[in-house]
C-alpha cells in the first residue's frame, strides 16, 4: 500500500551521474566549454544570416531552423546538468521536469523534420537546378518549416500530456535529465497507453525520417549516376555529405537512447548517449554547414579578414 501511495511533493530528485569529487569540476568546465562553443557558433550563424541580405535564401532559412532548435534543446538540458554535476543536491520541481522533457522531445522530433526538409531542398537544388527558385520559394520553405515545428509540437504535446495525467508514487528521476520515459516511471498506474503511444510516436517519426531521407538520397544518387555529370556529382557529394553525417549521428544516438531505456543495467551509457544526441549535432552543424556552403563560408572569411586588417 505504501509503495502505491500517491506522492504529493512537487520536488523530484534527479539521480544524475556517479562522479568522483576530483572529476566533478573538470567535467563541469568541459561541458561549459562545449555549451559556450555551441552558443557562439549557432548565434554567430544566426546573426550572420539575419544581417546579410545576400543570405536571405531558402537554404539559409533552414539553417536558422536547425540553429534555433539546437540552442533551445541544449539550453534546456546543459545548464541544469552542469549544476547537478557540481552540486551535492540534485533536485528539480515537477513542472520544471515536465518542461525539460517537453523541450527535449521537441528538439529531437523537430530536428528529424527539419533534416527531411533539408534533404528535399538538396534534391531540388541538385536534380532540378533550373526550377529551384520557382519550387523552393521563401513562402514554401516557411510553410514547410512551420509544418515541421507544428507537427513536432502536437506529437510531443500528446506524448507529455498522457504522462502528466498519471499520479505519482515515486519521486526519483532515474536519469541525469528529464524525459518522458523517466517521468511516467514515477507512476504506479497502468502506463500501457503511454508505452503504446510512445511506440507509435517513435515508429512514425523514424519511419518518416529514414524513409524520406532514404528515398531522397537514392533519387539523387540515381540521377547523378545516369547523367554522369562530374560537376553535378561533386556538388552533390559536397552538399549531401555533411547533411548525411549529421543525420546518421543523430539517428544512431537516438536509437541507442531508446534501446537502452529497455536495459536498466546500463543507466550511465543511456545518459551519455542522450547527452551526445543533444550536443554533437548542435556543435557540428554550424561548423560543417558553414564550411561547406560557399556563400556562408565567403561571408565568414570576409568578416575574419576585416577583423585582421583592423588589428
Amino acid at each position: 500500500m505504501e509503495k502505491n501511495a500517491t506522492v504529493l511533493s512537487d520536488i523530484l530528485e534527479v539521480q544524475g551521474f556517479d562522479i568522483s569529487p576530483e572529476f566533478a569540476y573538470p567535467l563541469f568546465f568541459v561541458l561549459l566549454f562545449v555549451y559556450s562553443s555551441l552558443l557562439f557558433s549557432n548565434i554567430g550563424v544566426l546573426t550572420l544570416i539575419i544581417t546579410e541580405k545576400s543570405l536571405h535564401q531558402p537554404m539559409y532559412f533552414l539553417f536558422c531552423n536547425l540553429s534555433i532548435n539546437d540552442l533551445i534543446g541544449n539550453t534546456v538540458l546543459l545548464p541544469r546538468l552542469m549544476t547537478h554535476i557540481i552540486s551535492t543536491e540534485r533536485f528539480i520541481t515537477y513542472n520544471q521536469c515536465v518542461a525539460q522533457a517537453f523541450h527535449s522531445h521537441t528538439f529531437g522530433s523537430a530536428a528529424h523534420m527539419i533534416l527531411i526538409i533539408m534533404a528535399i531542398d538538396r534534391y531540388v537544388a541538385i536534380c532540378h537546378p533550373l526550377r529551384y527558385s520557382s519550387i523552393m520559394t521563401n513562402r514554401t520553405v516557411i510553410g514547410l518549416s512551420a509544418s515541421a515545428w507544428g507537427v513536432s509540437l502536437v506529437l510531443v504535446s500528446v506524448l507529455i500530456g498522457l504522462t502528466v495525467r498519471l499520479s505519482r508514487c515515486r519521486s526519483v528521476i532515474q536519469n541525469a535529465y528529464c524525459d518522458n520515459a523517466s517521468l511516467f516511471k514515477l507512476s504506479c498506474d497502468d502506463v500501457s497507453i503511454n508505452n503504446i503511444y510512445g511506440l507509435i510516436f517513435t515508429v512514425l517519426l523514424f519511419s518518416c525520417s529514414i524513409g524520406g531521407i532514404g528515398v531522397t538520397y537514392i533519387r539523387i544518387a540515381l540521377i547523378c549516376w545516369m547523367r554522369k555529370n562530374k560537376e553535378m556529382n561533386n556538388r552533390a557529394l559536397q552538399t549531401c555529405t555533411s547533411h548525411l553525417v549529421l543525420y546518421l549521428i543523430m539517428l544512431w544516438s537516438g536509437f541507442l537512447t531508446i534501446i537502452l531505456h529497455r536495459f536498466p543495467k546500463y543507466p550511465d551509457l543511456r545518459k551519455i548517449a542522450y547527452i551526445l544526441f543533444h550536443i554533437v549535432p548542435a556543435n557540428l552543424n554550424p561548423i560543417i554547414y558553414g564550411m561547406q556552403t560557399r556563400s556562408l563560408r565567403d561571408k565568414i572569411t570576409q568578416i575574419l579578414q576585416g577583423k585582421v586588417r583592423a588589428i
